[in-house]
């Protein structure tokens, strides 16, 4: 049954990501039928008006948004229609209201409360007086208080009181009252940090954030995380305020209609409102909101890191000698062959203090000769750079490209559930030098196998919303596996986990056939897989590779829908598809426009042809060895205005972190990127760029290192 999609939705998504009505329309649509992603910004462009992941992403997570606020108005209708107080106006304003901020204020004068002191005064009959004071005609409060003074209300000023309490309440409920608030907070508000008195010498790290105030507006995400941060630890005292004067006159400037006692009056309920009421709720909401849109922006910057990391260059298939450095304890040795397994371990020691220089050059050559080693993988953690030129002046029987490999998050992966199913006769120095080999090899199979959080390419990751953070990276991994493609018959089952459409447990199915029955032929052949049904097979087939099979073109990202396509350009060219494949002089004489029909367009049309070029292409560049300034091993090795070559490791807002092959990462700041003015350092560099910097600053007490980049 198809899902009816309000008109209402289509009009505040078009509008506010700029899209027309039907790109809206299909892709919810096609969402909802189950499809995923990376499946329909690949294979139903036609469809979309050739969307990419972020614009659909974009489309999804909107209209969550809405069916999230339509489920909340239903819960708010049904409690004020309890009540007996839900009128026609106050209906049809709740059903035309799609802000969630604008229902709540709506909703709270409905809102059960808990006894508050408005609530007490209104149990002892004391909401007429609070009406007649907000009127404002009354000159005598106290004549008109009297009659109140009974029961529970022993005196006038028990009444003012509890009229006042009500009228206080009446002022924070009331939308214009907290919206011109609002304004104010959006435009003025200030967020000020202070240490907690006695947390002075355990606070050291948020020394800078001892006495700031920063305008909110203005105040960047990192900067907000980190005060927060240093909150949550309880190091400092976080607020967030206009001028109290400024809000207490735009109330009374709203409700303050005379000069007499009752004016007097409802002014003096003004300021309690403000300070008791509206400002800590608007104050909340807005550490929520800055806090939402700093964790947001934090996630957007990891998600683009870790996407670059994933799709970092392969080394390919070569057969390959991983080496965890290490110097009491040694480096550890791996052979892997040119799909990964292991072959060989062993653990050298030319570091102090054994220092068996001699014995661990021979350990290596014979290595290198006996398993025909073509590339070998240092670990960049302790002792790497002594490694990398240990490992440069052995002489070889061969050619040898050296490459140094990051090590973050290996140690995570090594001791973790997976790396035990994998290697459960090896230990964790056998599974973390496997895992830096891999690496390699192919990043983006070994990098799936480890919690995004721990690969280290983000800042505050533990400090922002994790459900936010696991659905922006998770969908970026996604999103990089099936940009990519893998290999039907040599993928783990941690990589077709997030194979479009899959998920774990027919990824372990596909394996389990593998195991039982040998190498996939054909993709057809994932229909046997158990629960591999029509719909899974459609979402994920494209993505799935198969080399040397029964056809070329299931080595290729050409969708099998799209094999009937292929087979009559080749028909039509008198030839057959595997003659077809790679020839340019055939695929010139193509007329797309004769292949057009009413569900395959243009757009498909040329993915097919680059496919018939390129069959399989992976779309990552080439590897390229890296070499650090071999003078250069320390901190205490820099000098100022030294030019060193780099590796960026961590890209952030306020710039980048460049390894220069030391234990501590320097920072290019972002006014030190480039001699125009740019917003973001990711303009300029990406993760794992080689580049050149020079250095500006040392702080060899703080271990901080300033950087200038000279090569963008």
């Amino acid at each position: 049954m198809s899902i009816i999609i309000p008109d209402i939705f289509i009009s505040i998504i078009s509008n506010s990501l700029q899209l027309k009505s039907q790109q809206i329309i299909n892709t919810v649509k096609l969402l909802n039928e189950g499809a995923t992603i990376p499946f329909i910004s690949r294979y139903r462009k036609e469809l979309t008006g050739e969307l990419d992941e972020v614009m659909i992403a974009s489309i999804k997570e909107q209209y969550d948004k809405l069916l999230d606020i339509e489920k909340r108005k239903e819960t708010v209708l049904k409690s004020i229609e309890d009540q007996d107080k839900l009128t026609d106006e106050l209906k049809n304003r709740i059903d035309s209201c799609w802000n969630m901020t604008e229902l709540e204020d709506i909703y709270l004068p409905y809102k059960p409360k808990r006894r508050t002191r408005a609530e007490i005064a209104r149990e002892n009959g004391l909401e007429p007086l609070a009406k007649m004071i907000m009127k404002q005609n009354i000159s005598n409060l106290e004549q008109a208080a009297l009659p109140f003074v009974k029961d529970k209300i022993e005196s006038i000023e028990n009444a003012l009181s509890g009229a006042s309490d009500i009228i206080a309440e009446w002022i924070n409920e009331n939308e214009k009252a907290r919206n011109s608030i609002r304004r104010i907070f959006t435009y003025e508000a200030f967020i000020s940090s202070k240490v907690i008195k006695g947390k002075e010498e355990e606070a050291q790290k948020y020394r800078d954030y001892f006495e700031m105030s920063d305008k909110l507006s203005k105040c960047s995400s990192h900067r907000l995380l980190a005060m927060r941060r240093g909150e949550s630890e309880g190091f400092l005292k976080i607020s967030i305020s206009p001028e109290d004067d400024k809000c207490i006159d735009k109330l009374a400037d709203i409700f303050v209609r005379s000069d007499n006692e009752s004016g007097e009056l409802v002014f003096t309920a003004v300021k309690d409102a403000y300070k008791r009421l509206l400002k800590p709720s608007i104050e909340n909401e807005f550490a929520a909101e800055s806090k939402l849109k700093a964790d947001t922006e934090a996630i957007r910057v990891f998600a683009e890191n870790l996407k670059q990391l994933l799709l970092a260059p392969p080394l390919g298939e070569k057969r390959v000698l991983g080496i965890d450095p290490g110097f009491r304890t040694g480096c550890k040795l791996v052979c892997l062959d040119a799909q990964g397994n292991l072959l060989h371990n062993e653990t050298i020691y030319p570091h102090p203090p054994q220092s068996d220089y001699s014995k661990a050059s021979r350990s290596i050559q014979k290595i290198v000769e006996a398993y025909n080693i073509q590339a070998i993988a240092i670990g960049n953690g302790t002792a790497g750079r002594e490694t990398e030129q240990f490992i440069q002046n052995i002489r070889y029987d061969r050619k040898v490209q050296v490459f140094v490999v990051s090590e973050n998050g290996a140690s995570i992966y090594s001791a973790s559930k997976t790396a035990r199913d994998e290697f459960p006769d090896y230990d964790v120095t056998v599974r973390g030098a496997i895992s830096i080999g891999r690496r390699l090899m192919d990043p983006l199979a070994e990098l799936v196998k480890i919690d995004p959080k721990s690969i280290g390419v983000g800042q505050y990751q533990h400090d922002v919303d994790q459900n936010l953070l696991k659905k922006a990276l998770d969908q970026t991994v996604e999103n990089a596996v099936n940009k990519v493609g893998v290999n039907l018959n040599t993928a783990s089952k941690h990589l077709l986990t997030y194979i479009s459409g899959l998920g774990p447990t027919l990824a372990q199915n596909i394996v389990d056939y593998r195991t039982e029955f040998g190498a996939f032929k054909n993709r057809k052949q994932l229909l046997k897989v158990p629960k591999m049904g029509s719909k899974t097979f459609e979402q994920c087939a494209g993505f799935l590779r198969i080399s040397d099979g029964d056809t070329p073109l299931d080595n290729s990202a050409v969708h099998p829908e799209s094999y009937p396509i292929v087979e009559k350009m080749a028909k039509d060219l008198h030839t057959d598809v595997d003659k077809l494949i790679r020839n340019k002089e055939l695929i010139q004489n193509i007329q797309l426009k004769d292949y057009v029909t009413t569900t395959i367009g243009l757009p498909t049309l040329n993915d097919i042809l680059v496919e018939l070029e390129k069959p399989g292409r992976d779309p990552r560049s080439s590897v390229k060895v890296f070499e650090f300034d071999a003078n250069i091993k320390k901190i205490e090795d820099l000098v100022s205005g030294m030019e060193l070559p780099g590796i960026v490791t961590n890209i952030t807002n306020f710039g980048a972190f460049v390894d220069i092959g030391i234990k501590e990462n320097g920072l290019v700041h972002i006014s030190q990127m480039s001699d125009r003015f740019i917003s973001n350092p990711a303009e300029v560099v990406s993760l794992h760029q080689h580049v050149k910097v020079r250095v500006l600053e040392v702080d060899i007490i703080r271990k901080r290192v300033q950087l200038k980049l000279l090569n963008t």
